[in-house]
Parts: structure tokens; sequence; C-alpha cells
């Protein structure tokens, strides 16, 4: 972890990938502009920002029935975008759930650490807080 404070804090727990889409605007948008963030991914969450077929995933109409269909292709691309960006920014700490890593089989070699949602809370107090 950081040594830095946090501004902002995000947990992404949801498998939809217009909330995950929300949530990596959230934390690239403040981590561009040089506040310290983290963001702490669990379950579906997790299994979704680890997708190796992310954009395949974003793509299909079950999964964003909301879209139109002729521009599902652009919000696949941004999401994945969105998603390498965030695991580049050297502003923006990403965590895995230490519950869900026990549980999922996931590969977390690029987040941050793991670590579970009481110590997430610990070191990002003092964060605005977001949950999606």
């Amino acid at each position: 972890m950081t040594a830095d404070r946090y501004s902002l804090a995000v947990v992404l727990s949801s498998g939809e990938p217009e909330r995950l889409y929300t949530g990596l605007s959230l934390l690239v948008s403040a981590a561009v502009d040089r506040e310290r963030c983290a963001a702490l991914a669990t379950f579906r969450g997790l299994g979704l920002l680890c997708a190796p077929d992310l954009r395949q995933l974003a793509m299909q109409p079950e999964q964003s029935p909301e879209l139109a269909p002729n521009r599902r292709d652009t919000f696949a691309r941004s999401l994945d975008e969105l998603r390498d960006t965030a695991f580049s920014l050297e502003t923006l700490d990403l965590y895995a759930c230490s519950a869900s890593v026990d549980l999922m089989t996931v590969d977390t070699a690029r987040f941050a650490g793991v670590l579970s949602m009481p110590r997430f809370l610990q070191a990002t107090a003092g964060a605005r807080l977001v949950a999606l």
C-alpha cells in the first residue's frame, strides 16, 4: 500500500459492464488529475475486471441491453481501454478482494495486492468512497 493518502476509493463489485465502466471512469479521471486513488475489486466485479475476453463480454446484448446495437463496439472498446489505463496509472492502486481470490480462479498479477474489505477501508479512510 502507498504511504500517500487516497482521495478516492471505489469498490467494484458488480458484474455489469456499465457499472465497471462507470467505476473505472471515475478512477481514471481522478488518477489522471494526479489524485491518489484505490479500488477494491470483489466477486463479480473482480471476475469482469480480470476477464481476458472483456471486450467480447461487453458486446453481448444480454450484458448491456440498454446499449444501442450499433454502439456496442464503441462501448466494449472503451471499457477495454479504460481497464488497461487503470492498470497502468501510477496514481491508481487496484486491489483484489482476498475473500474473492480465495473462492475464485483469477490471476491477480496485475493488481497492487490482495486486501480484505476491512483492510481496504482502513487504508482508504478519509477518501471519498463509492461502491459500484
